[in-house]
């Protein structure tokens, strides 16, 4: 009679390709999500507004001034303040649609020159559907 084991152990197997197919539909999941961000880079704080978006407008160029007075032509920044630079900027992006709808996202904080100066160049190229980005208020607070 023996009393000693002449038994294998168990052999263990780790099978990889359930955690192979867990982490490629993370990877790809993070990487769709990221590239949406489009504004994480301009930290732009809004001023505040009781109105709503209209619906089935085309997509607006979007015009961002930030805090110091620095242009963003949809998430590509102007080299400069200087009106014709900015002018040269919207025209390239705009190309010969100056129909178009202009959002201008201003930062609560910038100047006032800033905005016109932004205005004054739409208006110079022959935009003439402005309207300015704001955040909607509370529910409670609209007067």
């Amino acid at each position: 009679m023996r009393i000693g084991s002449d038994r294998r152990g168990d052999e263990f197997e780790i099978n990889v390709v359930p955690l192979i197919d867990v982490l490629l539909t993370l990877f790809m999941f993070f990487a769709l999500t990221s590239t949406f961000v489009q504004h994480a880079r301009m930290q732009v704080t809004l001023p505040n507004a009781s109105s709503e978006q209209a619906e089935g407008e085309r997509p607006a160029l979007i015009i961002t001034v930030d805090k110091d007075g620095r242009y963003f032509v949809g998430s590509d920044p102007v080299p400069g303040t200087n009106i014709d630079v900015l002018k040269q900027s919207v025209a390239r992006v705009a190309g010969d649609d100056f129909s178009r709808t202009v959002m201008i996202r201003a930062d609560a904080a910038s100047t006032h020159q800033s905005v016109v100066t932004a205005m004054d160049a739409l208006g110079q190229l022959g935009f003439t559907h402005l309207s300015m980005a704001t955040t909607p208020t509370a529910a409670g607070n609209g007067r």
